[in-house]
This record gives C-alpha cells, structure tokens and sequence, in this order.
C-alpha cells in the first residue's frame, strides 16, 4: 500500500509541474510525459494559453505544437503548406535520417497519396468488411473461451495483440505459424531505440525492418506469380500505382499497414477495459444496454486516441494563429489534445458511452489521410465487446497498465485482468 501512496505523490508532483512550468520550457513531445500518463496537464494548458506553441529544444529537435481541434484540422487539410513527405521527414515528430526513410501513401502528398491509397481500399468496402466480420467474430469467441477464469493474466497478451495479429495475418494472407512476427514488427517500426525501448541501437531496429522486408519480399513474388486475390499484398502486387514500387516504398506501405492494423485497434482494445473500469457506472450501463455499443466504440477511440499526434513539414513560410511558422518547420497535430477540447467536444474529460455526437473526434485523423481502415478498427471492437457481453458479468482490472514509452503510440503494453471463476 505504501507504494501505491508514493507512486501516488510522484504522479501529483509530475502534473503539479505542469502549472509551475514556463511555457517556453514546455516539450509536450516527451514520451517520458505518455509512459507516466502525466501529459494532460500540459495540453490544457497550451490549448488555454499558447495553442499553437514552439519547443526550442527536446530529444526530437525543435518543432511547433497545435493542440485545438479546429486548428488540427486547418492544418491537416492545408496541404499546399503543410507536407506529409517521407522526404521531408514524414508523419511522426522524429526525424528519421534521411538514408533510411521510407515512403507509403500516408506520407505522400496529392496526387500520389491518392493512387497509391486506392489500391488497398477495395479491402474496407462495406460488403467485404461484412464477410470480414463472420471470422472475425468466430475468432473472437475461440480467444475469449480459452481465457483462464480465476487467475491474474495480461489483457494485452492475450486478448489485444492475440486478436489484432490473427486479424493481420487474415489481412494480408500471412502464415499463420508465423503471425507474431507482425507484432514485433510493428512494435519494433516505432519503438524509439535506447534503454527504455525493445531495442538499443537503431542498427538493431533497422536490422529487425530489413528481416521483414526480406520475409514480405517472398510473398511478394508468390503473389505476383499468382492471380489476383482479396489479401493486401496481392492488391498491392497487381495495382498499377503500387506493383513497381521500389524496396523503400515497398516497405514503407508494408510498416503502415501493419502498425496501421495492429496499434490503433490493439491500443484501443486494451483502452476500452482500461476506461471501463475506471468508470464502473458506464460499464454497468453497457451490460444493461449492449445496444449502446454503436455509440460505446466510437467514444473509446476519443478516449483512448491510439495514435497521440501526426506531423507535418512547412514547405513555405506561414502565419497561423498569429506565430511565424518559418519553410521547413515541424509541425506536431496533437490529436490527443484535440480530443479533449472543450470548444469541440462537450465534456471532453468525461466518459460517456451513449454520448450524442460520438463520431466528433480526430483519432483516425481527417480529410484525405483519414484512416483507410477505420471502420474495421470499429468493427473488430464492436465484436469483441458483443461477445465479451455474452460470456462474462464483468472483467476485472487487477492493477495499474505499463504505458508505452512514445508520443506516437499511445497505448498499453499489459494490463493485468481477473475473470471471476
């Protein structure tokens, strides 16, 4: 108990330092901030004070940090200003060195982004998400009857990544045997190298991505050899914007359908038992009324917000809200903070699974970078909680979550659950 009192304190005192601290001091982008969940503090006030704000120095260099929803949004859909490039650094406040980017659709600007999105966009059509939607709630059913009743086992484990990875392999037609390599490769494309992080060196990183680019590279030539099928690699394989791609390009796609299909979905699956049971009255609701699932999924993506921001590169010198954002300055979207803005949600800081205007948030993104698969993400969610209402009274959270150490991924690495015998 004396630990709980102390870790206690030394959350309070972290988010106290949000009040003392000069704004010209503020790094919002600290994954130090997500890992100890101590960041909110720091966005209220931005959005109060300084919306849109300059961070001199920080472990990702100097960027700009806007932290309105409408002003996320005017952002986001500026592209003649703001740039989504690979070249120029791409989606995420770190700079990767230039030897080493990848592109993929999400990091192209108009018109290629378009081409090269059309050809995996066939796979969330609503008739072949509703084929999708029969495996994937046998799967469910499968997962969640082998859970352990009684005992103390990691939600993340086995629920999250074990249904979001067999998801993925279903997706791309993958070996099954070998499904968790997908895991670690999206966990691995943006881990942050170090102590803290799955790897230490970015030579190991970049190791880990080159196997996967050899693994993905064998299918590849599988599929070209074959004819056309349903699965993303054989799209990609055979569409005219994406069948000559080079090997970075190739890879690029290959990361952003993988962490695409695996952290937003598993974060939020993690999330919503998080946010359940930290609201024990909505939780109650929801077993009442299993009817409040169409509003109670898309509540917890705006609660959870699996991806915490996405960047941009000014390609020319702009005033936005009055500051001078100078050609080639990093701009950091928070959609973390957009999604509790009170100017734009009402209640934000609330959970509330029969909200009336549910869909008003920014985690998959807007405009033409809007997630491509946000309506699987909402129907796998949709499903496990249809068939976790038909098993289980209640699912217990035994202890606190480990929060990933990034300001990108917001998520959950465990999240220890009890299951009444």
């Amino acid at each position: 108990m004396h630990g709980t009192i102390e870790s206690a304190a030394k959350l309070d005192a972290l988010r106290a330092r949000a009040t003392s601290l000069p704004l010209e001091q503020f790094d919002p982008g600290d994954p130090e901030l997500f890992r100890t969940d101590t960041f909110w503090p720091y966005f209220d006030r931005l959005r109060r004070e300084d919306p849109v704000h300059y961070c001199k120095n920080s472990m990702f260099g100097p960027y700009w940090s806007v932290t309105r929803y409408n002003d996320i949004m005017e952002i986001e859909t500026n592209h003649s200003v703001f740039s989504s490039a690979s070249s120029l650094g791409g989606i995420t406040i770190r700079d990767i060195d230039p030897e080493l980017r990848r592109e993929s659709f999400i990091s192209m600007d108009p018109p290629r982004h378009a081409a090269q999105r059309k050809t995996v966009a066939p796979m969330f059509t609503p008739t072949h998400l509703d084929n999708l939607a029969l495996s994937i709630r046998k799967r469910s059913a499968e997962c969640l009857d082998n859970l352990p009743r009684g005992e103390v086992f990691d939600w993340v484990d086995r629920v999250s990544i074990e249904l979001t990875t067999q998801m993925l392999a279903v997706l791309f037609d993958f070996p099954w045997e070998d499904r968790r390599k997908l895991t670690r490769w999206s966990d691995i494309a943006t881990t942050i190298p170090g102590p803290d992080g799955l790897v230490a060196t970015e030579d190991e990183r970049q190791a880990e991505l080159t196997e996967c680019a050899g693994y993905f590279a064998r299918l590849w030539k599988e599929r070209i050899a074959q004819p056309p099928k349903s699965d993303l690699l054989s799209m990609m394989a055979h569409g005219a914007a994406t069948r000559d791609m080079d090997a970075k390009n190739f890879l690029g796609n290959l990361i952003l359908l993988i962490v695409g299909g695996n952290d937003t979905t598993r974060n939020t699956m993690s999330g919503s038992l998080d946010a359940l049971s930290q609201h024990p009255e909505q939780y109650r609701k929801l077993r009442e009324n299993p009817a409040l699932l169409d509003s109670f999924v898309p509540e917890v993506i705006r609660w959870q917000t699996p991806l915490a921001h996405m960047r941009r590169t000014a390609l020319a010198d702009f005033e936005f809200r009055g500051k001078q954002i100078k050609k080639g300055d990093k701009v950091v979207m928070w959609y973390v903070s957009g999604n509790r803005d009170a100017d734009a949600i009402e209640k934000p800081y609330e959970f509330i699974i029969d909200r009336a205007r549910p869909r008003t948030h920014l985690s998959f993104g807007f405009g033409i970078h809007r997630c491509v698969g946000l309506r699987l993400a909402e129907l796998q969610l949709k499903i496990i909680w249809e068939e976790i209402l038909k098993r289980f009274d209640h699912i217990e959270v035994v202890g606190e979550p480990k929060r990933v150490y990034s300001s990108f991924v917001k998520g959950l690495e465990t999240l220890p659950v009890k299951i009444a015998a």
